[in-house]
């Protein structure tokens, strides 16, 4: 059984009440176990959060085999605009070629599942930092 410190409870309580940041637990709760006592905890904070927001992009991309560049490029306009644009052109560069022998080359779910996947990615990291490292 995990025994938490009373402040470490009510942090976890604030962060379930949030529904904006119940997403982000797991990051916040990670990111509290590993401050160091005499480091600058804002740098600290940016530079957790852009480590974990680039490992995850990086699982993402080679889960999907998505296009790295364009990848990178669209999450960080999704993070400058403050929104993931999911019509367009834009999105359709991120995905790999289309096996050319079905009807639309199972561009249709992939499309689905990779919008579903950097959209939860983006709520997951969207407020938390600046997005400039990207």
């Amino acid at each position: 059984m995990l025994v938490l410190y009373p402040r470490r409870r009510r942090l976890s309580r604030a962060v379930d009440a949030s529904p904006s940041l119940r997403n982000k637990k797991d990051l916040i709760e990670a990111f509290v176990d590993s401050v160091s006592v005499d480091g600058a905890v804002d740098e600290e904070w940016q530079a957790f959060v852009a480590a974990n927001r680039e490992d995850e992009l990086e699982a993402i991309i080679a889960d999907e085999r998505l296009r790295a560049d364009a990848t990178h490029a669209f999450i960080k306009t999704a993070f400058r605009d403050g929104a993931l644009r999911t019509t367009g052109t834009a999105i359709t560069k991120v995905l790999p070629p289309a096996f050319r022998f079905s009807a639309d080359g199972g561009r249709g779910e992939q499309k689905r599942r990779v919008i579903e996947t950097l959209g939860a990615f983006f709520e997951r990291f969207f407020g938390l930092g600046s997005g400039a490292e990207l």
